[in-house]
C-alpha cells in the first residue's frame, strides 16, 4: 500500500512536466553550469573617507574575478563566492569572472 502511494505521488509530479512537452521536462532537470554566476551581483559604496568599497556575492567559491573601470585589479572570492575591495578611487566598475564567461556592471549603493 505504501508503494502505491509513493507511485501515485510521483505520477502527480512527473505527468504535468511530460504533458508540457519533452523540451520543458528536459529544461526542468538540466543541471546548472558551475562557472555561470546566475545569482551573482556586485555593488559599490562610498566610504566615510571618500574612497569606494567594491564587493560582490554569488560568484563561484575560490574563483578569480577581475574588476575594471575607475581602477583595475583581480581578486579571489572566498568559499561562499564573495569578494571585497576597499580604498578604491572611483565608483564605476565592471566585474568579470576568471574565465570571462560573465560580465556584470556594479550598482552604486547610496545611503
Amino acid at each position: 500500500m505504501n508503494r502505491t502511494r509513493r507511485t501515485a505521488a510521483l505520477t502527480l509530479f512527473v505527468a504535468p512536466a511530460l504533458a508540457l512537452g519533452p523540451a520543458f521536462a528536459a529544461h526542468a532537470s538540466a543541471p546548472a553550469v558551475p562557472d555561470a554566476p546566475s545569482a551573482a551581483s556586485c555593488h559599490v559604496e562610498k566610504e566615510s573617507n571618500g574612497k569606494y568599497h567594491l564587493w560582490g556575492v554569488g560568484f563561484p567559491g575560490g574563483a578569480k574575478v577581475t574588476y575594471s573601470g575607475s581602477a583595475t585589479g583581480t581578486v579571489s572570492t572566498d568559499k561562499s563566492g564573495r569578494f571585497d575591495v576597499d580604498g578604491l578611487s572611483g565608483s564605476k566598475f565592471v566585474v568579470k569572472t576568471d574565465k570571462g564567461k560573465a560580465s556584470l556592471t556594479c550598482a552604486m549603493v547610496k545611503h
